[in-house]
């Protein structure tokens, strides 16, 4: 089973950067960027499996880009996979930190205190000015295993990274979410209650999905930090988190590749309603999403859960 998740996620991600050689920049960039959101919106889609949903995911998005920035800046760390790696450390513990308090909640007060939590991060980092403040600081681009691109390769150098990076955490999911652990938080979603007397501790199984979850909000926080070259608080702010819900929602919980496909349609909606309707993009993005909710309201991935199981069980409440 393992080999064959991890076979299939080499060979995409091969094929993945083997376009990348013909795609256009505006392109290369924009998939990078759309890959570092779906990183996150992956991240949500395990706490979605445990029937949560976290407005709050800027927090360890903001922890992940702040950290390797600075390692970048001040300690001249330029490695793009150490870079990540941090990325995902410090989102990681900073899930694990915070994890023992909003583990206990469900619903909407789950969902209010991690946003609640991220627009504190949001308000220390925009009055701490050693580190920026509220314009926060620039990044250069990293180096590769010791290779320093040039202008015209640093965004396919960074590409390749992300879809590799992309690669590895939707295989290590797909293994995560088909494991003894990854169907207990899919019955937690059901009956918490039956859970609890099969023996399981419901608290262990959304603590764990929290940590997951802020690990990869971290790596897409890192990625997106480089591609855009600038790291500022609004990485932790609401609307943030709310974005990357709204891809969570488009891609749906039952399968890991449709949390990146909705991510780069939702880049390349508002890219080219940005471009084409700049006063009203917001309502091109409202009702495209309008329009999957009526006709595909479990997401793009219950197509494909569809035709592999007929989706019976992971029917949604």
């Amino acid at each position: 089973m393992s080999a064959r998740v991890f076979t299939i996620a080499a060979l995409g991600a091969l094929a993945l950067i083997a376009l990348g050689l013909v795609a256009p920049d505006w392109l290369l960039f924009t998939v990078t960027k759309a890959i570092g959101f779906g990183l996150v919106a992956l991240g949500i889609v395990a706490l979605m499996r445990g029937g949560l949903v976290s407005f709050g995911q800027g927090l360890y998005y903001c922890a992940g880009a702040y950290v390797s920035g600075l390692i970048s800046n001040r300690l001249e760390v330029t490695d793009v996979a150490i870079l990540l790696f941090a990325g995902a450390l410090a989102g990681g513990l900073a899930a694990a930190a915070i994890s023992p308090l909003i583990s206990r909640y469900r619903g909407i007060f789950f969902a209010m205190l991690t946003m609640a939590l991220s627009m504190v991060l949001y308000g220390v980092l925009a009055k701490v000015t050693a580190i920026g403040g509220s314009d926060g600081f620039n990044v250069a681009s990293p180096s590769f295993f010791g290779w320093t691109p040039g202008v015209a390769k640093a965004d396919y150098a960074l590409f390749a990274a992300a879809v590799v990076a992309a690669a590895l955490a939707a295989a290590l999911c797909r293994l995560y979410f088909d494991s003894g652990p990854g169907l207990i938080a899919l019955a937690s979603r059901e009956n918490e209650l039956r859970v609890e007397y099969l023996g399981a501790s419901v608290f262990t199984v959304t603590q764990r999905n929290v940590i997951v979850a802020g690990a990869l909000a971290g790596l897409g926080g890192a990625l997106n930090g480089f591609a855009l070259g600038h790291i500022d608080p609004y990485f932790s702010y609401w609307t943030t988190s709310g974005e990357v819900v709204f891809i969570a929602i488009l891609g749906g919980y039952a399968s890991v590749i449709a949390v990146f496909g909705a991510a780069l349609i939702t880049e390349l909606v508002r890219s080219f309603s940005g471009q084409y309707f700049p006063e009203s993009w917001q309502l091109s993005l409202g009702l495209f999403l309008l329009v999957v909710i009526v006709f595909l309201p479990r997401g793009f991935g219950s197509l494909w859960a569809g035709r592999r199981g007929g989706g019976a069980r992971e029917e949604p409440k």
